[in-house]
């Protein structure tokens, strides 16, 4: 008798096993995965993400088997927290990434905004960034927030203020969201589940997240989940992220990923240049004259040294 495939969407991993909805079933099958399986020459922590179109068999126990992972339209990964020669795989399938921040409780670190950029700009994943917490803005962080839009809006970014508690851009946030398949990250500490909650009641999230928030080896071991909203649309909410490194990327991928610095390089006068020291360099140009922000410019350049570093000893590592 041959066996019975069925295809369906991977909503839960919770590390060997994974819930995949399947059209017209009530309740998601609880699948393991069979076989070996890579993305390119990357080495995962997990070869399914949420979000994965994938084909099933029933086992006789009522359990579920991956039989096939369905080509995916894009997807985000990151370097893993825990295994540093690996990525771990966030999610797949995604109409684009809501990046939750804040400017206080915690400060904020626009740092991270330009690293979180560059997890998603080379899967071309159109990112949202939300700046939560704005019932809690004094005249300072409004400042703060203003040069926020200065810097991101005219780079492509959309830019969205909200208050999981007075309801302030819930609906702008809702609009975006609606009808999208979404992926919802941030720091530990910056209301992303109060927000999600506050969106649709009824989700019940935990909101422990600030008490987490100068805790160690936390969100190195959990997983994304895909949840299904009312007024339409997908999110795949996925654990307080701490840190990003990019041990899957070159220097190349952030000079292009870089949106501003891609475009002016395209005027320098060599073509594999870095953007540093290099003579005839027209981002160099474009940030002493201001076309190119400087706290973007720091951020590229510290990048590109971590990366630099680490394939270092990568190198020294296999001598």
């Amino acid at each position: 008798m041959a066996m019975q495939r069925e295809e369906g969407t991977v909503i839960k991993s919770t590390g060997s096993w994974y819930q995949v909805r399947i059209p017209g079933s009530a309740e998601p099958l609880s699948c393991r995965i069979t076989g070996k399986h890579r993305l390119g020459n990357l080495k995962l922590t997990n070869p399914v993400a949420v979000g994965d179109q994938v084909i099933v068999s029933r086992e006789p126990d009522g359990s579920g088997m991956i039989r096939e992972i369905r080509p995916r339209t894009n997807y985000v990964v990151r370097q893993s927290p825990r295994q540093k020669h690996q990525v771990h795989l966030l999610a797949s399938n995604v109409d684009q990434a809501i990046l939750v921040m804040t400017i206080v409780e915690p400060n904020i670190k626009q740092g991270f905004i330009d690293r979180y950029l560059l997890m998603t700009e080379p899967y071309d994943v159109p990112t949202v960034i939300v700046c939560n917490k704005a019932d809690l803005y004094d005249e300072d962080a409004l400042d703060i927030l203003g040069g926020l839009i200065m810097l991101y809006e005219p780079l492509g970014y959309t830019i969205v203020v909200c208050s999981a508690l007075d309801g302030t851009g819930l609906d702008e946030l809702k609009a975006i969201l609606k009808d999208k398949r979404s992926l919802i990250s941030g720091q530990s500490g910056v209301g992303k589940s109060t927000l999600i909650n506050a969106l649709q009641p009824g989700f019940d999230l935990r909101t422990s997240e600030l008490s987490d928030y100068s805790g160690k080896g936390q969100h190195t071991t959990t997983f994304a989940e895909m949840y299904t909203l009312a007024f339409g649309g997908e999110i795949i909410d996925t654990p307080g992220i701490k840190t990003l490194s990019y041990n899957h990327l070159t220097v190349q991928d952030v000079s292009h990923n870089f949106r501003e610095i891609f475009t002016a390089s395209t005027d320098c006068r060599f073509g594999d240049c870095l953007h540093r020291n290099e003579p005839g360099c027209a981002v160099k140009e474009a940030v002493e004259d201001g076309r190119i922000h400087p706290l973007r410019y720091m951020n590229y350049l510290q990048i590109l040294e971590e990366i630099e570093n680490q394939n270092y000893w990568e190198l020294r590592e296999d001598i």
